[in-house]
């Protein structure tokens, strides 16, 4: 059975809490991993949710400052310690290429893996699979950065109804679907569109044209909140969103379901106890800001299923 969900895997931000590690998120896809900006300490926190360096499959970085890829370096070590049988493959912004290249060999280790490196120099699409495209978005902030999204491809969902309004039944079916028309009946009169799910990650921006366009129909939206409303002159000075910035983006996006992370320090943790309220706060100002789909305010360790299709 395929399965699609985000392995949270740290929510801090620039400084990590007792209770939240470094960032760290794995996009569970069918059968791909994709593992977007590891942090210091992300190794440990894949033993804590049982998640292999097989599970991996791509290394998505969004900018180089250490909460979001100080873990490369052992990330990409464990990777080859556990001679992983494919390809991986590392996107990054192309301006901290000497960045990456000093944490893939920050130090001495046995090199077993194909590690292929395609950073992204510009907005557009870094791969394209049967499965999903996946493409960049130039963000706003001190260095560059730049936000992922995957779209899965449309696809036909097959209407019985129309099928057996048409006569055609058994292995004809499979024969339309093959060919696309089948004795003068083509596969768009007894079907229906079945839209690609849409998957977008967005960390450390103010607001800008590049976070709208990530957003944009996603059914899962993965977007920094590091402050508070009341805090929006910091926000903008350090480069970052606050939790009903987030919303409002959500909102005017249609996103279906909204996770928030990277949360600063200077909060009191949002999740447990006595941590619930300020939590609760986070989501409370992302649904002021008009935000009405599902909402999570995410905690190192949770996990969180794509939304089932429409």
């Amino acid at each position: 059975m395929s399965v699609r969900e985000l392995v949270v895997l740290g929510t801090a931000s620039q400084v990590p809490t007792r209770h939240r590690n470094h960032n760290g998120y794995l996009l569970r896809w069918d059968g791909e991993g994709i593992l977007f900006d590891p942090g210091e300490g992300t190794q440990r926190q894949m033993l804590r949710a049982g998640v292999a360096a097989h599970d991996i499959d791509r290394l998505c970085v969004t900018h180089f400052h250490g909460d979001h890829s100080l873990g490369l370096a052992g990330v990409i070590q464990r990777i080859n310690l556990d001679q992983v049988p494919h390809e991986v493959t590392a996107h990054y912004p192309k301006s901290g290429q000497r960045f990456f290249e000093r944490l893939r060999y920050a130090t001495a280790y046995r090199e077993t893996v194909a590690l292929t490196e395609a950073p992204a120099a510009a907005d557009g699409p870094l791969a394209v699979t049967p499965a999903y495209t996946l493409e960049a978005r130039k963000l706003s902030h001190p260095v560059e950065s730049y936000g992922y999204r995957l779209t899965e491809p449309d696809g036909r969902r097959i209407l019985p109804e129309l099928l057996a309004a048409h006569g055609i039944k058994g292995p004809d079916v499979g024969r339309l679907q093959r060919e696309g028309s089948l004795r003068g009946v083509s596969l768009d009169e007894v079907s229906e569109v079945r839209r690609g799910q849409r998957f977008a990650f967005v960390m450390d921006t103010r607001l800008c044209e590049g976070v709208h366009a990530l957003a944009e129909g996603c059914d899962m939206l993965v977007i920094e909140s590091t402050f508070l409303d009341e805090d929006a002159p910091l926000a903008a000075d350090h480069g970052h969103l606050t939790a009903g910035q987030a919303g409002r983006v959500a909102a005017e996006a249609g996103v279906r379901h909204l996770v928030l992370t990277h949360f600063s320090q200077r909060y009191t943790d949002p999740e447990g106890t006595p941590r619930a309220e300020a939590g609760a706060e986070f989501g409370r100002q992302a649904r002021a800001a008009g935000f009405e789909g599902e909402l999570t305010v995410a905690h190192d360790l949770m996990r969180v299923p794509l939304p089932k299709r429409r």
